[in-house]
């Protein structure tokens, strides 16, 4: 059984995308991020380095939006996802990244890519685990 610390909608201001507008002007990202940790440990000692502190992972997510720009927020995801996964305690990270100003030419509300990573490169699939491509 896994635990989950949940962080939703960190909003930053970040030049990703592939029109030069994009890069020049930026817009606003959101991101919600799952990390699954087993918090047993951190519960058991009430010590926060047995787990993940959400208040470093929130500055670590606005980092990673507003350092340097990429053409595909899937390659913003694993960025963070990457990020969320330095921390000792987390197994697994979900990472969604929204796009809610994206230089789409019909009415929308938002865009975005949801990914799922974990330590090791492989990820849960049902009981059985299986290789990421």
């Amino acid at each position: 059984m896994r635990d989950t610390i949940r962080l939703t909608g960190v909003r930053a201001r970040g030049h990703h995308g592939v029109f030069d507008h994009e890069r020049a002007d930026g817009q606003d990202f959101v991101v919600d991020v799952a990390v699954e940790v087993d918090a047993r440990a951190a519960s058991g000692s009430d010590d926060l380095d047995e787990t993940v502190h959400y208040g470093v992972l929130a500055e670590q997510v606005v980092a990673e939006i507003e350092r340097d720009p990429v053409d595909l927020i899937e390659t913003l995801a694993e960025r963070i996802a990457a990020a969320v996964l330095t921390h000792r305690a987390a197994l697994a990270t979900e990472v969604t990244v929204h796009k809610p100003q994206a230089p789409i030419t019909v009415p929308f509300t938002d865009v975005s890519i949801t990914i799922r990573r974990t330590r090791g490169g492989v990820r849960a699939a049902g009981p059985d685990v299986e290789e990421e491509e």
